[in-house]
């Protein structure tokens, strides 16, 4: 069996990879990304070497026509997993029609290639931020009405309307999964988790948007991993799946666990002024997928959290470079 994943490179997708390869021979893989700043081929270092011709990679844009059918027209695919995305919130604010090309369009531009290419399944992998945000009580079900509130959620939204649109259409096994905030090992540091991390590690002031009382509901990556897994093998086309960690937290107990697990003082904390459109509370109720997928989140947030802290206390030669390159922090 053989599966096409997109954005492969990138935090989830790359855990993904080394999340199937390892539990499912003889599964294979090949892996398509265009490598943007996000997309880092040091994030599955040692898979070539490990898996042999189970793992293979092509650099390529979801959103070409031409690179996609090329691909998809090589080989018989199973399945596309698509988590090629566009995905930090503020970068969507600053550039929205990155977020367009990519989310959207390049959605589209698979679902097409997979159609005429005979591939079997679709996995669009989306996020509970199409949902917008929540009050003080309640969940995102999969009946919850799609209110986004940033250009970055606007455009999964669209790309997961497009992608259950090609299931009525044309009876392509389209399933699309909606997850809560990840963390764990090869997280760019752009986002919450890494970035406090390496701040704190570095002894720097730690910017937190607001009051800090967001709420997230966080889910290590492998958890997500093997909810996606279990959609592949498991999902009924035309299904939307949401998948959370039961781990609600404000971000400003997050950072100081992290402090805390650490041993910096909370005064490296810094209140800056809020994000745009910044979603109060996220919370996803994970009941259908669980009943339906025979899956469930494994990891506690705080045994889960101290060993992505560790993780990134020993790869510094993993995430340093990236600093560098970026020159962002």
């Amino acid at each position: 069996m053989r599966i096409l994943v997109t954005g492969g490179c990138g935090f989830i997708g790359s855990n993904f990879i080394r999340y199937i390869l390892k539990h499912y021979n003889p599964a294979s893989v090949s892996n398509v990304d265009v490598l943007t700043y996000a997309g880092n081929p040091a994030n599955l270092d040692g898979v070539a070497e490990k898996y042999g011709d189970r793992y293979e990679f092509f650099k390529a844009d979801i959103a070409s026509p031409e690179q996609m059918d090329a691909l998809l027209g090589q080989t018989t695919f199973y399945a596309v997993v698509n988590f090629a995305a566009e995905s930090h919130v503020d970068r969507s604010i600053d550039s929205p029609q990155n977020f367009i090309h990519t989310n959207v369009v390049g959605t589209s531009v698979l679902l097409d290639c997979a159609r005429r290419h005979g591939v079997q399944r679709f996995i669009q992998v989306s996020t509970d931020e199409v949902y917008g945000s929540l009050g003080a009580t309640g969940k995102f079900s999969e009946q919850s009405p799609l209110d986004p509130s940033s250009p970055y959620s606007a455009s999964k939204a669209g790309a997961d309307l497009v992608a259950l649109a090609h299931h009525r259409t044309f009876g392509q096994e389209v399933i699309v999964t909606r997850c809560s905030n990840n963390y764990g090992p090869y997280q760019f540091p752009e986002k919450l988790i890494p970035l406090m991390i390496i701040k704190a590690m570095r002894d720097e002031q730690l910017p937190v948007y607001g009051d800090g009382m967001n709420v997230r509901d966080w889910i290590h990556v492998e958890d997500h991993c093997a909810a996606v897994v279990a959609s592949l093998f498991e999902g009924k086309p035309g299904t939307v799946y949401n998948f959370g960690g039961n781990n609600e937290s404000p971000n400003i107990e997050v950072v100081k666990l992290i402090l805390d697990r650490l041993q910096k003082p909370h005064s490296l904390i810094s209140y800056v002024t809020d994000r745009l459109g910044h979603d109060r509370r996220y919370a996803i109720d994970s009941s259908f997928a669980q009943r339906e997928l025979g899956w469930k989140p494994l990891h506690t947030f705080r045994e889960g959290l101290e060993s992505t802290i560790d993780w990134y206390l020993n790869n510094r030669a993993w995430w340093h470079p990236l600093l560098e390159r970026t020159g962002r922090y």
